[in-house]
This record gives structure tokens, C-alpha cells and sequence, in this order.
């Protein structure tokens, strides 16, 4: 059965980039759901059941944090794996974004194999995350 992702990002082509490696993900299959910013995932989220979110930090509106902060908050959708993929690489933004429920931190440029792990991972497919 199709894993639902949801990539919340304002760059069209990093948007583009992600949906080409979760295309190359062999034996997988993906329903690919693109949201400009935070607001736009916010509309989405009552219509699709997502397994996975992958979120920018820096966007208009709502930025990735806020979005954040608001999914660890609500019951409905606490215990979605999310996964932040930004340019902020201080120790200090990583300890926030994991403090605010992220289940994974990844820095831009990040290697295909490091997004693909870590979705492998956040959706059973190995290991504990370690």
C-alpha cells in the first residue's frame, strides 16, 4: 500500500529534487502531496492521511517550526514521523527542532542517501533511529 508524504517547502525546485529521490526509492511506493509553506500543509492535513512530513524551516507564513509545534501538539497528528530538511545548521536550531518533536534534522545540501535512510527508517523499514 502507497506510504502518503507530505513535503512542505517554498523552494519549487527542492521540492522537485525531494519528489525525484523518493521517486528512486526502489520497490516503494509514494503518493507525493506538495505544499508551498505551513499554511498551505495546514490545509491539507484534515483531507490526507500523511505517514511521513518532510518540512523546511524558512517559509512564508508558516514556517516549519510553527507547523512543527502545532503537529506535536494535536492528538490527530502527534505521531506522524516528520523530518526537517533546512539550511539551519547550529547545534543550537538542531536541539530545537528535535526538542519541538522532530523525528529527524537534516542540513541542506544533504545527501539523497541521508533522506532516504532516514524515511526507511521513520517508516519501519529498519532499525530503532540511532
Amino acid at each position: 500500500m502507497a506510504k502518503n508524504i507530505l513535503i512542505v517547502e517554498d523552494s519549487a525546485a527542492m521540492r522537485s529534487m525531494i519528489d525525484s529521490i523518493l521517486g528512486d526509492l526502489a520497490g516503494e511506493e509514494f503518493v507525493i502531496t506538495e505544499a508551498q509553506n505551513g499554511f498551505e500543509a495546514l490545509k491539507l492535513l484534515p483531507r490526507v492521511q500523511f505517514d511521513l512530513i518532510l518540512t523546511d524551516i524558512n517559509m512564508p507564513d508558516i514556517n516549519g517550526l510553527e507547523l512543527l509545534a502545532f503537529l506535536k501538539s494535536n492528538p490527530r497528528y502527534r505521531e506522524i514521523p516528520t523530518v526537517v530538511i533546512t539550511t539551519e545548521g547550529k547545534a543550537e536550531d538542531r536541539q530545537r527542532g528535535l526538542a519541538l518533536g522532530a523525528d529527524e534534522y537534516l542540513i541542506k545540501p544533504f545527501s539523497p542517501e541521508n533522506l532516504i535512510a532516514s524515511i526507511k527508517r521513520l517508516l519501519g523499514k529498519t532499525g530503532p533511529k540511532g
